[in-house]
């Protein structure tokens, strides 16, 4: 697609990236050490050319110096992980702040955005574009941050980052409510999670493309992107009915979306490259935990299992 030529960017395989193996998550901060991010990081060259991290912390530092040193071939799209900035009652898991809380997540919004500066110019060979939040405005998030606090962090980015500039958010609020942050973004990054919305194997890929028209449709001239598409293998019943979360369909869903994908030139972020245990709640079973096309101790799940047999 043309778009990606305006953006300065290749068509190539991309995935989600986040190294947080068993005992360690961002909640705490126990990061993965250099070691560890360097094995997923030569598990994943293999197939893919664009990683998506989440944020700027000590994570993502390790992902870019890792990049770097070992010369690996890797493009990134460099995150931010915002905090709430507001209560949410429609939050179905709850999202009551303090006042307290939400000026601290105010002021930790700032810096996260600055580093995220720092990291795009002190890797700006690698970090090809940068993302200012993910979904931060969809009607459930836990994590609400007005649309004029995006537009500001996108004019503060671009008065020294170079690379493009776009926002990861589900399909939903890109019809309406961000219109005015659309004026300001490079590109639409795009979310599309049809087992989320009851959607069978059958009808999955149909409702990933309906979801990706609608939005290009709004917004013929802008560039989309999408950031995340995936099948989760395993669920407590929480939001996806259990006999539809398996290995299997995640295979199929993987293989339609990129015949698709390949097809239309459309970057497609696939999620996610391994399992996250400390995700969602204590249920082993959470559908949170299980998006990867890789267990949590590195091992490919069905649809992988080809590709890398070796493992």
């Amino acid at each position: 697609m043309n778009y990606l030529k305006k953006l300065g960017i290749k068509f190539g395989n991309a995935i989600c990236y986040s190294g947080y193996r068993e005992g360690q998550s961002p909640i705490d901060g126990t990061f993965p050490s250099y070691k560890e991010v360097v094995e997923d990081l030569k598990i994943l060259e293999k197939e893919w050319n664009y990683l998506r991290i989440y944020d700027s912390s000590k994570h993502a530092d390790l992902v870019l110096k890792a990049i770097t040193q070992e010369q690996l071939t890797f493009k990134v799209m460099l995150g931010s992980d915002l905090a709430a900035e507001s209560n949410n009652p429609e939050c179905p898991w709850g999202a009551h702040h303090s006042k307290s809380t939400l000026a601290d997540n105010i002021l930790a919004n700032d810096k996260q955005i600055d580093r995220m500066i720092e990291l795009a110019h002190e890797y700006s060979d690698i970090v090809f574009s940068v993302s200012i939040g993910n979904e931060a405005t969809v009607e459930w998030s836990d994590h609400q941050v007005s649309v004029q606090r995006l537009i500001s962090f996108v004019r503060r980015i671009k008065q020294t980052v170079k690379q493009p500039v776009t926002f990861c958010e589900n399909y939903v609020p890109w019809i309406g409510k961000l219109e005015p942050l659309v004026e300001e973004l490079d590109f639409i990054s795009l979310h599309t999670y049809p087992v989320w919305e009851y959607k069978t194997i059958d009808s999955a890929l149909k409702y990933t493309k309906h979801n990706y028209k609608t939005v290009a449709k709004h917004y013929p001239d802008k560039p989309i992107v999408v950031t995340e598409a995936g099948w989760t293998t395993k669920s407590n019943g929480r939001g996806i009915d259990p006999w539809n979360a398996s290995q299997q369909f995640q295979a199929e869903y993987y293989c339609q979306l990129m015949q698709w994908s390949h097809k239309k030139k459309i970057l497609t972020f696939v999620f996610e490259a391994f399992d996250e245990p400390w995700k969602g709640s204590d249920d082993p079973l959470e559908p949170e935990k299980h998006w990867g096309i890789f267990t949590v101790d590195r091992k490919p799940k069905s649809v992988m299992k080809e590709l890398y047999s070796h493992l």
